[in-house]
């Protein structure tokens, strides 16, 4: 039985020769990556901090290297007096050939905020206010879009950050912004722990 949203794909109780059909038809999809390839590949992701997995999903689904984090304060537990989490900062420090692109909690104060971080070794390349809840979702995209440089030639694509976040509402803030993707805070601090 075939409908709408329905991909033609063998039903279960289909022969053998339809079944291999669908297979190499599906294998076809995918191209076959030489071997030096998949090894830069999976040294960009260590080198960067993420699981291959993660790392490959994003770069088939973009086509393109990732070459900025976008996460915000509260990813890096920063309460009122600017501290940060000692490990997250570190974690993220880590992250060799890629910027950073901070989000700011309206009441931190930024120079205290990014001071702090400095001497933590944690330097972001950029840093903004991050968008609030109540913010529209044009507001919240021009936010976002701010925190990846003014207009020009300097200016990091969309496509090519990765948003890494604390809550299901920074989550949201990938398909904004048209980010390249989202990964749980979970999920990346687990990936250092492997």
């Amino acid at each position: 039985m075939s409908g709408i949203g329905h991909n033609r794909g063998p039903a279960l109780g289909t022969n053998s020769w339809a079944r291999h059909c669908w297979t190499r038809a599906r294998a076809e999809l995918f191209p076959t990556l030489p071997i030096e390839v998949v090894r830069g590949r999976v040294r960009r992701a260590a080198e960067i901090g993420l699981d291959y997995r993660t790392y490959a999903g994003i770069r088939a689904t973009t086509g393109h290297d990732l070459i900025a984090f976008l996460y915000s304060s509260n990813l890096l537990l920063m309460l009122r007096d600017a501290e940060a989490d000692a490990a997250r900062v570190a974690r993220l420090g880590a992250a060799g050939g890629i910027r950073h692109h901070l989000a700011l909690a309206a009441h931190l104060p930024p120079e205290a905020a990014l001071a702090r971080l400095a001497a933590a070794g944690l330097r972001p390349h950029r840093s903004g206010p991050m968008p609030r809840l109540w913010d529209s979702p044009r507001r919240q995209r021009a936010l976002l879009d701010a925190l990846r440089g003014p207009q020009g030639p300097g200016r990091v694509p969309a496509a090519q950050v990765l948003l890494i976040s604390e809550t299901d509402i920074e989550h949201d803030w990938a398909a904004i912004g048209r980010l390249a993707g989202a990964v749980p805070a979970e999920r990346f601090f687990a990936a250092a722990a492997r």
